[in-house]
């Protein structure tokens, strides 16, 4: 576990910067907002908040914001945005998810987004982030779903492109942990993050010879779709789209 840890700080310090630069990791924040609907009094814990893309935008709705991550690069890009945001409700804490260190109902409501799929146990750090929630808040987790026919094939691709990669969760495997959380109302929203290859090439880090490995895959399942991603060319550029997953529910009272 530590190693695999190890893997995704190496992997996320080489993204720190160009995560930010693929416009489709801007896409939907408004749309998390939407479904989670946050209150000036909120206090929210942003789990695995990256360079701080979705914390920044949640300060301008509540009260105080804290973003977790285990990869120093992405929180000095956090803090960077937070100073160009002249933000003064955030905080960044840097540190693991497993477990997340603040005590039992620490926020009122607990988020992550695009993260599950790099935990060997995913119900593990969803537990973690009920547990920091007060009772009668709010959980949402928005990461990647795949039909369980092409999981297999996109995870062996996500693998290729990012090493840190461990497991993109079936629309099965998502409902039954959801489902098994215990959450209160929990809702399902939809939406596809659309990715032009080359720009995604350059802001991942595969390892040696991978980069190219990657494009014969992507670019050879156009109109076959293997990968579940739909891949097609547009003006002389191969795009495809990611399928993800919003669950957002209650902490029962």
């Amino acid at each position: 576990m530590h190693s695999h840890q190890q893997k995704i700080i190496e992997q996320f310090t080489q993204q720190a910067v160009p995560f930010t630069q693929v416009a489709g990791h801007h896409d939907a924040i408004d749309l998390l907002v939407d479904v989670t609907h946050p209150v000036p009094e909120d206090t929210l814990l942003d789990v695995a908040c990256g360079p701080g893309l979705v914390a920044c935008a949640f300060a301008n709705y509540c009260r105080h914001v804290t973003g977790l991550d285990v990869t120093p690069a992405m929180i000095e890009q956090a803090q960077k945005k937070q100073i160009d945001q002249e933000l003064t409700n955030v905080t960044w804490k840097l540190g693991s998810c497993l477990p997340v260190p603040f005590a039992d109902s620490s926020f009122s409501m607990v988020i992550t987004r695009y993260s599950f799929h790099h935990f060997f146990n995913p119900s593990e750090v969803l537990a973690e982030m009920m547990r920091v929630c007060r009772p009668g808040g709010k959980v949402l987790v928005a990461d990647v779903a795949m039909s369980p026919d092409n999981a297999k094939a996109f995870d062996q691709m996500e693998r290729t492109r990012d090493p840190s990669h461990v497991h993109a969760l079936t629309t099965t495997e998502f409902e039954r942990l959801m489902h098994q959380s215990g959450l209160k109302e929990c809702s399902l929203t939809r939406y596809k993050v659309d990715i032009e290859l080359e720009a995604q090439i350059k802001a991942s880090f595969p390892l040696p010879g991978d980069a190219e490995k990657l494009r014969s895959m992507i670019t050879e399942d156009v109109g076959v779709n293997r990968l579940g991603i739909a891949p097609e060319r547009k003006n002389g550029q191969i795009w495809y789209s990611i399928p993800i997953a919003v669950y957002v529910g209650s902490k029962a009272s």
